[in-house]
């Protein structure tokens, strides 16, 4: 919106020299439009990177140096918008249309580039791509970013003119070492023998650059925090919700389970270093299941259901929830043979 900056939904239809959108009411878009963008003079930027949780984003800005910007369903459906209206705009000038059309069915990298360059490129702190944690299958990764960040940051800085020539350059980065998969989903497309199908243009995805896949923290420093907790053999670990002792809200953990000795440790998984944000020794503890009918004495909010309690030798409750009834007995009959 112009006005109040809202995001709203709009029936559009493109013709010649406008695109046009609509109101919808009742599943149905009302009979006049709600607005138009002229596109005589207009310049359009695809993908456009200005919002950082938006990514599927194509701008219009007119010749009155107007702002549009128009949100996708998905980046198939935004780069079909962009290539018909891109089209619309340069509808009068057909050597125009007809180089559109070489871009968009042709595969051509750019003379003479630099990989190095573009690795500079992505790596600066205002205009390189954005960096992110990601949470994936219970393993936190921190500064990566997605296959489909990758090529919408490499066509919006003009290194690729097309998602298909992106995704070669991007797999050519990652076979120079420049960038690497990390997860599941992007690691197993590594077993393909072709190059075209290694690099994955996914939201879901996960890359980071080569260098900086190391740990930050050292063995040293993690087990400054107690040799003798940390040194234990892991028996099971994964992500429970756990009361708070003070506030008494819940918040998510990743548990670490550990034997010989005995100690069950969690984990803020927001946090980036792999350190316990608490612990306590398994032995004298009692660990039971709380019942799923009602909110058990001891226990805040609105969280019911497979929950399990552990009291240590020192008086103090724990109360965690599990996923599912069938997560809560794995963990309960673990951690008994442990007290």
């Amino acid at each position: 919106g112009h006005v109040v900056r809202n995001w709203k939904v709009r029936w559009f239809v493109l013709l010649q020299d406008k695109l046009l959108y609509y109101k919808i009411e009742g599943g149905k878009k009302e009979p006049s439009p709600k607005g138009r963008i002229l596109l005589d003079g207009c310049t359009i930027t695809c993908p456009c990177l200005e919002y950082e949780n938006r990514p599927l984003l194509i701008k219009l800005k007119t010749k009155t140096n107007t702002d549009y910007f128009l949100e996708c369903c998905s980046r198939e459906e935004r780069d079909s918008w962009a290539l018909d209206i891109t089209g619309a705009i340069h509808a009068g000038h057909p050597v125009q249309v007809q180089e559109l059309h070489r871009m968009k069915n042709s595969f051509k990298l750019l003379e003479n580039i630099s990989l190095h360059h573009i690795v500079e490129r992505m790596c600066d702190s205002s205009t390189g791509i954005k960096l992110t944690r990601n949470l994936e299958q219970g393993n936190r990764y921190k500064e990566t970013f997605t296959g489909s960040a990758l090529v919408d940051w490499l066509i919006s800085n003009s290194f690729a003119v097309s998602r298909f020539e992106a995704i070669t350059l991007a797999s050519m980065l990652m076979e120079e070492n420049f960038i690497k998969p990390v997860g599941a989903r992007s690691t197993e497309a590594t077993r393909y023998s072709d190059l075209s199908e290694q690099f994955l243009d996914d939201s879901t995805a996960l890359y980071m650059f080569a260098e900086s896949s190391k740990k930050k923290i050292s063995s040293k420093e993690e087990l400054q925090f107690n040799i003798s907790e940390l040194s234990g053999t892991i028996v099971k670990q994964g992500f429970l919700v756990k009361q708070g002792h003070k506030r008494k809200n819940w918040k998510v953990r990743r548990f670490v389970l550990r034997a010989d000795p005995a100690f069950l440790h969690y984990y803020d998984p927001t946090k980036e270093e792999n350190r316990p944000v608490g612990g306590f020794s398994l032995r004298g503890c009692l660990v039971s299941a709380l019942e799923d009918n009602g909110v058990p004495a001891g226990v805040k909010g609105n969280v019911q259901g497979n929950l399990f309690k552990i009291i240590t030798k020192n008086d103090i409750h724990y109360y965690i929830q599990a996923s599912s009834k069938a997560e809560r007995a794995q963990w309960i009959e673990a951690i008994k043979p442990l007290t």
